[in-house]
């Protein structure tokens, strides 16, 4: 077979393992080697080769190679418990920082378990096993699993699929979705420790992979996340395997109105707390891509009304500093996410002088020339008025400088997905964030999903940078996460999804995707109302 690495073509025997055709080259690698990418296919080091076609590695400073090196550390840390602690319940919830937050359900976490934990994955890491792939067939998995009464990889029985594959490590077992190192030696970097009433399984970050950094504590976040996942728990919906079932009942209407509800209870929340604060004169609303932002300030907007405040909004679009004093990025390109683009004295006089009673022209910026304009367009603000902004940089007390932080109240809204697809594989909130784009530049930009997924790094380039480190100083947080979510955009993403081959580098990306929404029971649609955040995505909303 003819293979090309790093521009050069090699001839190798076809059927070898990409790990022993390129063993030479692998080893030249500072950074451990932990799987592949084959014609833009995320792969095993122990794929055979087949057929012709381009290779490139990954170590643990790739994305990608990241979450497949946290996947293989869950994979040991999970074996670990099995030996130790046999009757264990294990659930592995969300990710912090650097970390991943996990809970046992029917025993005490205690600095001496976690000690005995660590003591036996630095053992199996040591002796460096053989990570297998076993492969069954539908009916044998069905026999396993009766055998067996594990709910490890049961999901996998649920949906349509020919194969279900476990990964085997001496004699322990358990499904992980997705590609899993070849062996244990993998994990050099990693510790655990008790966090409330559970564990963290820290690592290194992409930027520093030697070394495993201290977790920054998001108290906050933590909440807003851990309210939900409470209430998915109290409701039996922790878990894909369990959102299928009430689908197959018949209960999607249910789940639907569930869902709504919280929302609208949690933003009623908010509006009484900005209404029980003296002085607040502006709302600030800050999240990352594809949060349902825009439904979220419509909806907050009734609920100020209801009690009582009339909001008025100013787009943050219209303050950017004239084109020429635009700073550019690393790249010689304009970078209009940077705090730096906005005119932040314009937009600091003209919020001094509103909240002053004064009456103020606002510019509109036009984008094509890079100028702002004036067109008349005037704003006096009310003694019953309350400004909301919305925008990346509304937590970025920066922006608001000429402001008292007494006048100001700050709302963070993100995606903070904790529905698991089983016990042992969360679901990232990125990639529902992801996933919602896909589906929402499609619709309204007419974006194919290739287009959206070779945006997505910059995008979230500019969420670390500009939103992320702000969160915290949020003074109440939305979580705009919809349980039912992915059971409706998988009809919409998957043949998006689906039309990008394998001579595009995002293809490993899309299949990914793609196999994640593949496990989703479908949702008819017909029950979501109007007003829904999901409405902002699929269509059909009164926000629009």
């Amino acid at each position: 077979m003819k293979i090309v690495y790093k521009d050069k073509e090699y001839e190798v025997t076809e059927g070898m393992t990409l790990k022993e055709a390129f063993k030479d080259e692998i080893q030249n690698f500072d950074i451990d080697i932990i799987a592949a990418r084959y014609n833009n296919e995320i792969t095993s080091l122990n794929q055979p080769i087949k057929y012709n076609g381009k290779v490139d590695f990954i170590d643990r400073t790739d994305r990608d190679g990241r979450i497949i090196y946290i996947r293989g550390l869950l994979y040991i840390m999970s074996k670990a418990f099995s030996e130790v602690y046999p009757e264990v319940l294990l659930t592995v919830n969300y990710q912090l920082s650097n970390a991943m937050f996990c809970e046992v359900d029917n025993m005490a976490i205690s600095e001496e378990v976690i000690k005995n934990v660590k003591n036996k994955m630095d053992e199996i890491i040591a002796k460096d096993i053989e990570i297998k792939k076993v492969i069954m067939s539908q009916e044998e998995a069905e026999e396993f699993y009766k055998k067996e009464a594990t709910l490890k990889g049961r999901l996998q029985t649920d949906i349509d699929k020919d194969k279900v594959s476990l990964y085997y490590c001496e004699d322990y077992y358990n499904y992980f979705y997705g590609t899993m190192p070849i062996s244990t030696g993998f994990a050099k970097f990693y510790d655990l420790c008790t966090y409330k009433d559970g564990f963290l399984v820290k690592y290194p970050s992409t930027s520093d992979p030697n070394s495993v950094p201290d977790i920054k504590h998001t108290l906050k976040l933590i909440s807003a996340m851990e309210e939900y996942d409470d209430i998915y728990k109290i409701f039996k919906i922790n878990t894909v395997h369990r959102l299928n079932k009430k689908i197959r009942e018949g209960k999607e209407k249910e789940l639907i109105l569930f869902s709504e509800a919280i929302h609208e209870n949690k933003i009623t929340e908010i509006a009484q707390k900005i209404q029980n604060r003296e002085n607040v004169r502006m709302v600030l609303i800050a999240g990352p891509s594809s949060s349902g932002k825009t439904t979220f300030a419509g909806k907050l907007g009734m609920a100020l009304r209801v009690h009582g405040m009339k909001p008025v909004t100013i787009s943050v679009d219209n303050y950017f500093v004239e084109r020429e004093d635009n700073p550019k990025d690393e790249f010689g390109n304009y970078d209009f996410e940077c705090i730096e683009a906005l005119d932040i004295e314009l937009f600091n006089k003209q919020l001094v002088d509103l909240l002053s009673g004064k009456e103020v022209l606002l510019p509109t910026f036009d984008f094509t020339t890079g100028h702002k304009v004036y067109k008349g367009n005037t704003l006096k603000l009310h003694e019953d008025e309350i400004l909301v902004i919305e925008g990346i940089h509304c937590l970025n007390d920066k922006l608001t400088n000429q402001i008292p932080k007494e006048n100001k109240f700050k709302v963070y809204i993100s995606d903070l997905t904790v529905l698991n697809i089983d016990y042992y594989n969360r679901i990232s909130t990125t990639d529902t964030r992801l996933i919602r784009r896909i589906v929402r530049d499609y619709q309204f930009r007419g974006y194919s999903a290739l287009k959206t997924l070779e945006m997505w790094y910059s995008v979230n380039r500019g969420e670390q940078k500009n939103i992320f480190p702000y969160q915290e100083e949020a003074d109440c947080m939305f979580n705009s996460s919809i349980v039912y979510e992915l059971s409706v955009l998988k009809k919409y993403a998957l043949p998006l999804l689906e039309e990008i081959d394998n001579t595009h580098k995002e293809y490993s990306e899309a299949r990914r995707l793609i196999v994640m929404l593949k496990y989703f029971e479908d949702v008819n649609e017909k029950y979501i109302p109007n007003n829904s955040l999901l409405r902002e995505f699929i269509g059909g909303s009164l926000f629009e």
